[in-house]
C-alpha cells in the first residue's frame, strides 16, 4: 500500500514538474500582434470624417502613412508584443491590383488581399477573406492578438473564430462624426474597442482640389537620390535640435518611425523639395533611407 502510495506521489510530481517546463516555455515564448485593415471601411469612415465624403475619387489617402501610424500605435498598445505584420483588405476588378493597392504591396511588412468589385462598387469576398486569415493565424498560435479595423456585422463570425483558438481581438474604428459606423454586434464581440480620431486621420487624408491637379502636374518628379538626400539633411537638423537622447528612444523601432516624426518629416520634405510626395512609395522610402542613414552613421 505504501508503495503504491510513494509511486502515485512521484508520478504527480513528475507531472507538476513537467507542467512548470510547459509554463516556463510558454512565459518566454513572445507575443504576436497583426493589423487587419478592411479598406473599404477605413476608405469610407476616413473620407467622411476628414473630407466630408465617402467617394475615393474625391480624396486622396496616405495609405503609406496611415500604415506606419497604425504600426507605431500598436506599437504603444500590445508593448511587449512583436508585429507580425499588417493585412491589408480591398476589393479590385477582377483581383487585378490598382496601382494604389501595387504600392501599398510593395510596403515592408504588408500584405495585400483582394477581393472583387462588382458592377456597383460593392465589395465582395473581404469579409471571408479576414475570417480566413483571422483564423488560420490563430489556429497556428502564430498571433495572439489582432487588432481589427473595420466596422461590418459580417466579420463577427471572423472574431468568434480567432477567439475560438484563443486569439485576443480588438476592434479599432475611425471616430463617426454622427452616430455609429461599426454594427453594435461586432462591437459586442471583441476583446477590447478603441476609435481613432479626427486628428488621428487628419494627416493621411486630403480632399482633391483642381488647383491641386494643376500644381501636382507643374512640378517635376525628384529623383530619389535627390530625396534621400534631402532625408539626410531633415534628419541632421532633428538631430540638432533635439540630442542624442531622443536618437537613443528612436533606433530601437527602425525602420519604422514614430507616427509623428514620419508626418514632420513628410511634411518638411515636401517644402524643400515642392513637391507632394502623397502616393509615391518609392520617394517616400528614399526619404525615410536618407533620415535613418544619417542618424545611423551618428550613433
Amino acid at each position: 500500500m505504501n508503495d503504491d502510495l510513494a509511486s502515485l506521489s512521484a508520478r504527480i510530481d513528475r507531472t507538476n514538474e513537467l507542467l512548470q517546463r510547459m509554463l516556463a516555455e510558454v512565459a518566454k515564448t513572445p507575443s504576436t500582434h497583426a493589423i487587419f485593415v478592411d479598406a473599404g471601411y477605413l476608405y469610407a469612415a476616413a473620407g467622411r470624417l476628414v473630407a466630408g465624403t465617402e467617394d475615393r475619387r474625391a480624396f486622396d489617402l496616405d495609405a503609406e502613412g496611415l500604415i506606419d501610424a497604425l504600426i507605431d500605435k500598436a506599437r504603444t498598445i500590445f508593448a511587449d508584443s512583436r508585429l507580425l505584420r499588417v493585412y491589408w483588405y480591398d476589393g479590385a476588378r477582377r483581383r487585378i491590383h490598382t496601382a494604389e493597392q501595387q504600392s501599398i504591396a510593395e510596403l515592408p511588412d504588408v500584405k495585400v488581399r483582394l477581393g472583387n468589385l462588382n458592377a456597383n462598387n460593392q465589395q465582395k469576398g473581404v469579409d471571408s477573406l479576414i475570417r480566413s486569415d483571422l483564423e488560420s493565424l490563430a489556429r497556428h498560435r502564430a498571433i495572439s492578438d489582432a487588432a481589427l479595423l473595420g466596422g461590418d456585422e459580417d466579420l463577427v463570425s471572423a472574431v468568434e473564430a480567432a477567439q475560438g483558438y484563443g486569439a485576443r481581438v480588438h476592434l479599432w474604428g475611425v471616430e463617426a462624426p454622427e452616430g455609429r459606423n461599426q454594427a453594435d454586434p461586432l462591437l459586442w464581440e471583441v476583446d477590447s474597442q478603441r476609435t481613432f480620431d479626427l486628428d488621428f486621420f487628419k494627416p493621411y487624408v486630403s480632399r482633391r482640389t483642381a488647383q491641386a491637379y494643376e500644381t501636382t502636374g507643374a512640378a517635376a518628379r525628384p529623383a530619389r537620390e535627390d530625396v534621400r538626400f534631402v532625408g539626410a539633411q531633415i534628419a541632421a537638423k532633428w538631430l540638432a535640435s533635439r540630442g542624442r537622447e531622443s536618437l537613443v528612444e528612436l533606433l530601437p523601432g527602425h525602420p519604422y518611425l514614430p507616427g509623428s516624426v514620419d508626418q514632420d518629416l513628410l511634411v518638411e520634405a515636401e517644402g524643400l523639395l515642392q513637391y507632394s510626395l502623397r502616393g509615391q512609395a518609392d520617394l517616400r522610402r528614399a526619404l525615410r533611407d536618407g533620415f535613418w542613414e544619417h542618424l545611423r552613421a551618428q550613433y
